[in-house]
Parts: C-alpha cells; structure tokens; sequence
C-alpha cells in the first residue's frame, strides 16, 4: 500500500518518494519490520497465549537425555511468523503483482489448514489433530491453484535464455526479446540446458504441450505437499526448522533476485523473469519473521511454531521455487527436509513389511532422523531389533545436533547456488 502512496508522491517530485521504485530499499524495509514486529508481537503472543494456559501437549523429559522438561510452552507460534510476513508485505509490496497474490494466498491458506491442525490438538485434547487425508487435500488443494494460476494467468511469463557459440569458441548468453509461457525448468549441473516439460511429453504429440502443463500441475501439486510435510516433520526442536527455513529463504531470496534482473540472469544461464523481484520483498519479510521467531524459538523455547507455522513454511518454499521456475534445485535446496521424510518413509515402511513376516526390525533409532541423535540405548524398544542400533554412538544435546543441521544447510543453500555456475 505503502508503494503506491510514494510512487503518487513521485509524480510531484517530493524529496525521497522515488527511493520506493528500488527493490533494494523495499526489500530491506520488509526485513527490518518483520525483525521488529516478530520481536514486538512474539512477546505479546507468548504472554496471552500464557495467561490462558493454552500450552503445547506437555512433553516428557525422561525421552530425552539430558532430562530437558518442557512444560507450559505456548504453541500456535507460526501466527507470530504469518503476522510478521503479511503486514510487511502488505504495506511494501506491490499488490497487483500475480506472484506477490500466490504468496500472501498460500500463506494465508496453509496458515488456516495449520492452525486447524493445532486447535484441534489442543482444544479437543486430541494428539493426533486434524485427520491426515484432510491435510492432504488442504495441501493439494492450493498446489493445484497454483500450479493453475501459473498456467493460466497471461501475467505469468518468461523470457527464455539463448547460448550461442562465438568464433573464438565463447558462449555468449542471450534471452529471447518476447517474453512467453515456458514450461521450462532449470536443472543443476547441465550447461546450456532447461528441462522441457513439454519434451517430456512429447509422446502426447500435438497435445504435448498441454500435457506438459498439466505434468506442470501436477509437479507443483507434489512440490508444494512435499516441502511443506517436510518442513512439519523438521519442527521437532527448538530452532530447527526455523533457523533451515531462513537459510533456504536466503538462497531462494538470492535465485529470486537474479532471475528478476535480466544482467545476473544472463550471467547464471537462466531465464529471466520479469516482475518476480517482488518476490525479494516477501522473501525477505519470511526472513526476518525466522529470524526474529528465533529469539523466542531458540532453545530454551519459549514458544513451539506448531503446524500452523511448519506447514506454512514449507508451502511458502515450494510456491516460490515453482514461480521462479527452480523447483528441482529444492532436491539440494531442502536436503534436510527430505532426509527428514525420507527417514520417516524408509522407518515405517520397513517396520511394516518386516513385521507381516512375524519380525519387529526397525532401521533407525528414531524418526525422523533428528530424534535418532539423542536416543539412548534405555529408550529403545527391548522387543525390536535395530538395523542402525549403534548409530551415533552416543546422544547430543538438541542445541547441537540444531546448530549442526543449520551448518548442513548453509552448506546445500550454497552447494545449490554454486551448481548454477558449475553447469
């Protein structure tokens, strides 16, 4: 809102009003506010949700280690980081901008299905919250709007890039001069190539182009549901997903950046996307609103995010790789998200098959694989044998073993930038 005021004032030469047209300025405005009012709100939160006793399932202290008791900790806290992203947002960005609209939109939704989950976790004193398959469709349910939008919306389109090799041998990057509908993707570490949608379903042959938008849908549809079930089964300490998620943020911050700049885009060998910086202003307000949900996330916790905040989260991560066409970079991107599902899937699956041969085997000491680091041997299931009992050989502390996977993560936010150079 706040855009459109100083670009009126612009037009009457008022002192400072054209410093709204850099994406600079407004970007790092959306991170300063979003650091202050998860700050503000954080504590204002933290005590209303004390004084009425509405508190996280009370979590024994004999399942860890170190005898951590967390008791009386207020949950629901992803309503701190959605208020800090959306009023940022709202008064520094440009509303008008199709990109900006999915963003507020699946943060909105999945903030609703996460919240759900949460109140009916605690106010009906049922543990297992809302029912996995309503999850699912809530999930579905907005990766299938997207993946529509994108297909459908004229607003959405992108200028391809062009190689073409010089005398001397040099590639000289170029980008289409009209922007089109592409369903292209990149893909790490292959030079000079996007992967076609389209191409892959040119059996279909002259309906393979709309066979390639709707595989397009159908990616984002799965896209959006796995990232963001990722990030809810890294909610399990405190700080973790929220201090991966800032990282990633950052990385998608960056790839957002040079892909709305036709210059930096030439320079990585990408497409360019015109009016996606947009998404620099609502990836920084996500920033800050991780960094600033830390100081009160940060172990000790004083508030737990929920799933109204994980789930949030990973929605918002997939949606923005879709837009900037960079959902196969999340495979590197949010490594620790899928080694998190993927510890789950292999840990159940393999229980169960083992066990209609009448065996109890389980390959993890726990799932997902951030519990196995503080397991200890006591707490081990004594009827079940363990493929990978004697991993790790001793538990950490759940401050260590978060500061560790941050580390992880910083290390594949940059492996996932550099891959765009090492094609």
């Amino acid at each position: 809102m706040l855009y459109y005021f100083f670009r009126f004032l612009d037009q009457f030469d008022i002192p400072g009003s054209h410093m709204w047209s850099y994406i600079s300025f407004r970007s790092l405005l959306t991170l300063i506010l979003s650091l202050i009012i998860s700050a503000w709100f954080g504590e204002f939160f933290i005590k209303w949700m004390k004084r009425r006793k509405i508190f996280e399932t009370e979590r024994d202290p004999s399942i860890d280690p170190f005898g951590v008791e967390k008791k009386g900790v207020p949950t629901m806290g992803g309503i701190i980081i959605i208020v800090s992203i959306l009023v940022p947002v709202l008064l520094f960005g440009r509303l008008r901008n199709t990109y900006l609209i999915l963003m507020i939109i699946t943060t909105v939704w999945l903030g609703f299905l996460g919240f759900l989950d949460d109140y009916i976790k605690i106010f009906k004193r049922n543990k297992d919250g809302l029912k996995g398959k309503w999850k699912i469709v809530g999930q579905v349910s907005i990766g299938f709007i997207v993946g529509l939008v994108l297909w459908l919306s004229p607003d959405v389109v992108v200028r391809e890039n062009i190689n073409t090799p010089q005398q001397n041998k040099e590639v000289v990057v170029k980008h289409k001069k009209e922007a089109v509908k592409s369903l292209q993707t990149t893909i790490p570490f292959v030079k000079n190539h996007n992967l076609n949608y389209s191409d892959i379903m040119s059996f279909c042959g002259k309906y393979k182009v709309a066979a390639g938008w709707i595989l397009f849908v159908f990616v984002t549809i799965f896209v959006v549901t796995g990232v963001s079930n990722g990030a809810n089964l890294n909610d399990g300490m405190d700080g973790m997903c929220a201090g991966n998620s800032a990282i990633i943020g950052v990385a998608l911050g960056i790839l957002a950046y040079v892909s709305s700049h036709i210059g930096y885009a030439s320079y990585f060998d990408i497409m360019y996307i015109p009016h996606s910086e947009e998404l620099v202003v609502f990836l920084c307000a996500f920033v800050g609103a991780m960094i600033g949900f830390l100081w009160y996330n940060a172990f000790p916790a004083q508030v737990f995010m929920g799933d109204t905040g994980s789930l949030t989260i990973g929605g918002i991560i997939g949606v923005c790789a879709i837009i900037i066409h960079k959902e196969i970079l999340l495979a590197i991107l949010c490594g620790i998200f899928f080694l998190e599902s993927l510890s789950v899937i292999i840990q159940t699956q393999w229980f169960k098959i083992q066990k209609r041969k009448g065996k109890r085997v389980r390959v993890f000491r726990a799932a997902p694989i951030h519990d196995t680091f503080r397991k200890l041997d006591s707490q081990l299931d004594a009827t079940s044998k363990y493929i990978l009992k004697g991993w790790p050989h001793r538990p950490f502390h759940e401050s260590k073993i978060t500061i560790r996977f941050w580390i992880v993560s910083i290390i594949l936010a940059a492996l996932t930038i550099i891959t765009l150079k090492m094609r």
